[in-house]
């Protein structure tokens, strides 16, 4: 029995969990995997749900928290260094920043045969200053050395990594995008859209915009807003924007919108009619998807959005700026938008172009499903890494 140890920066709703998760789950029998990470931050959406639905039950660090801390980082350390002792893992498979440092570092102390760290997103752009970014380049670049592989979960990742931020030679870079179980998006459509729109009172002559994720600076909400804003003096259409999630930049985002004039409302506090809504962070996704009408994201930087994974699978046509991983998971100008990050008012163009074309929409929806339905799905994510395991371990002479 191959023993795989996988850790992960926190619980939070995304990408990495899921991908945590389903790889936990259901790589081949021949892999004994233990699933553990930090606790979410008190405002994210806690995402332990996902790994138990999937009868996971994941070990829990309370000191691995998302800030910096000495103390409970050097705490964190050694309770995984530990555990690897107990353990005593074949490979050692880290997710995202936090956990990449301290998995690494405690499995090269015990000599863990095979070292892996999944990059989740950059850690490198729009995060900090150049400062900051410079450090946490030189440390990732140190990290790297000490892996045995780095995997990337987009082309254009794997070229930044390597070429851009030189953070180790492009053949040491496996790309394995991110998978989901998307039939979900698929099932009863009309039922869930009906639902979604009666509860959050959408009429039917309304076009419903949604942006789903954290409330970060990152995700670079004043983009949508200033879009929006502008999109309201144009349009002829009936508009109804909806931001799902939550996050430290809640209070700043609702500042925002008052200084532009956009009446909103916070669903759970005040349930009634708005231009602007905040739902708060909602579970089912799938309702989300069915009910709008637009996906919209304005990030300043991404990995691999889910929530842009998530309307092609839904058939929902997006708006989005052209960062990142983005282009990698759409298919630009036939099922996606792409706009500049810094350009309000080409971003609410497209979203205008959508807003007033009903068979517009539908086209570009339509393409959706060919885009993700097999690329993004879990068992291709599990075929390609339990594939990459195998490579590996025969290299070591372990299989």
């Amino acid at each position: 029995m191959i023993r795989v140890l996988r850790i992960l920066n926190r619980f939070n709703l995304g990408g990495p969990t899921y991908n945590a998760a389903y790889l936990t789950r259901y790589l081949p029998p021949e892999f004994e995997t233990m699933l553990l990470g930090g606790k979410n931050d008190p405002t994210e959406k806690n995402s332990e749900f996902i790994p138990n639905q999937l009868g996971i039950k994941p070990l829990i660090l309370d000191d691995m928290r998302r800030e910096l801390s000495a103390q409970s980082d050097w705490r964190a350390y050694r309770q995984i260094r530990q555990i690897m002792k107990d353990f005593q893992p074949h490979i050692v498979h880290t997710h995202a920043s936090k956990a990449g440092a301290l998995g690494r570092m405690a499995a090269n102390s015990l000599k863990v045969p095979i070292i892996l760290h999944t990059f989740h997103g950059h850690v490198f752009d729009a995060y900090f200053s150049h400062l900051k970014a410079s450090f946490y380049k030189s440390v990732e670049r140190r990290l790297a050395s000490l892996s045995t592989g780095i995997i990337a979960i987009s082309d254009a990742q794997q070229f930044d990594l390597s070429h851009k931020y030189k953070i180790c030679p492009e053949e040491k870079i496996r790309v394995i995008p991110l998978g989901f179980d998307l039939s979900r998006f698929r099932e009863n459509q009309t039922e869930k859209r009906k639902a979604f729109r009666e509860k959050h009172l959408i009429a039917d002559d309304e076009i419903a915009i949604g942006i789903v994720g954290r409330l970060v600076p990152i995700k670079n909400h004043d983009l949508f807003l200033e879009a929006l804003k502008i999109l309201k003096g144009k349009s002829g259409s009936k508009i109804r924007a909806f931001i799902v999630g939550d996050g430290e930049s809640r209070t700043h985002i609702e500042h925002k919108a008052r200084q532009l004039d956009l009446d909103f409302t916070d669903w759970n506090t005040r349930p009634q009619k708005a231009f602007l809504t905040f739902t708060g962070w909602i579970t089912e996704m799938d309702q989300v998807n069915a009910g709008m009408d637009i996906i919209a994201l304005s990030s300043l930087n991404e990995g691999t959005p889910v929530s842009l994974i998530e309307a092609q699978a839904a058939e929902k046509p997006i708006v989005s700026t052209n960062v990142g991983g983005i282009s990698n998971v759409v298919v630009p100008d036939k099922t996606a938008f792409l706009t500049a990050s810094n350009d309000p008012s080409g971003f609410a163009e497209k979203l205008l172009l959508l807003a007033k074309n009903g068979e517009l929409r539908k086209q570009m929806g339509d393409g959706g499903w060919a885009m993700v339905g097999q690329k993004f799905h879990y068992q291709r994510l599990v075929d390609d890494m339990s594939a990459y395991y195998f490579e590996l371990l025969d290299k070591k002479g372990l299989k």
